[in-house]
């Protein structure tokens, strides 16, 4: 991807999502198998988040006050990994033990990553698991994070997601459409015609085919 702004910032979302990209091909490619396509799609929503909203502690992971990031789209787990590393969290070496006998770095994320909540990949599950850990958040902790949820746009079919729509009705978890200024920024839970609005991150970056939707 390409941008033709001289924005300093887009520049930096632009340069890290490509390198996401680069590391998401790289990493796959040693490992013979993945999912390398899955996270390219997502790349620039990844770049934008790690670089502007996401408050998360890489070498604190247990600190109650981080973020909760949640890849409902679990089989993109090159693009997490690489992520992980753009942070500092995990070196280029690790990056290239995808799916290797026993690293760390599975085909799915599973919490034997530090930075992982729960496992992913059974499509749909991310966001309902999502809502708990922001009803946890808001009724339980009473902690000012963020939980950001990554959906495939083909997941969105998923009956799981359907079912939110009677649990946002009963509790609406507290989470209320944004009235901040990022128009491209779903904050909350899907409204009872359950449509998440596709995502633009900037009028200079591409529409995306995956959803980012932040809870609490």
């Amino acid at each position: 991807m390409t941008t033709t702004s001289t924005d300093p910032k887009v520049q930096q979302w632009t340069n890290l999502a490509q390198q996401l990209r680069v590391d998401s091909i790289r990493c796959t490619t040693a490992a013979g198998s993945g999912h390398p396509t899955s996270s390219m799609s997502a790349a620039d929503l990844m770049a934008v988040l790690l670089t502007g909203y996401l408050h998360y502690d890489f070498d604190a992971p247990q600190n109650p006050n981080n973020d909760h990031l949640i890849f409902s789209k679990g089989h993109a787990s090159p693009l997490l990994y690489s992520l992980y590393k753009a942070a500092g969290a995990i070196t280029d070496e690790e990056l290239l033990t995808l799916r290797k006998f026993g690293s760390r770095l599975e085909g799915h994320p599973t919490p034997i990553l530090p930075w992982v909540d729960v496992a992913t990949g059974s499509l749909g599950q991310g966001l309902p698991i999502g809502v708990g850990v922001a009803l946890a958040g808001k009724y339980l902790d009473k902690l000012p994070y963020h939980i950001w949820v990554l959906l495939g746009d083909s997941e969105m079919a998923e009956g799981s997601l359907t079912a939110l729509d009677s649990v946002e009705k009963q509790c609406m978890a507290g989470i209320q459409p944004s009235t901040q200024s990022e128009p491209w920024l779903l904050v909350g839970m899907p409204s009872s015609s359950m449509v998440i609005t596709m995502m633009k991150l900037t009028r200079h970056l591409p529409a995306q085919r995956n959803q980012m939707v932040r809870l609490l």
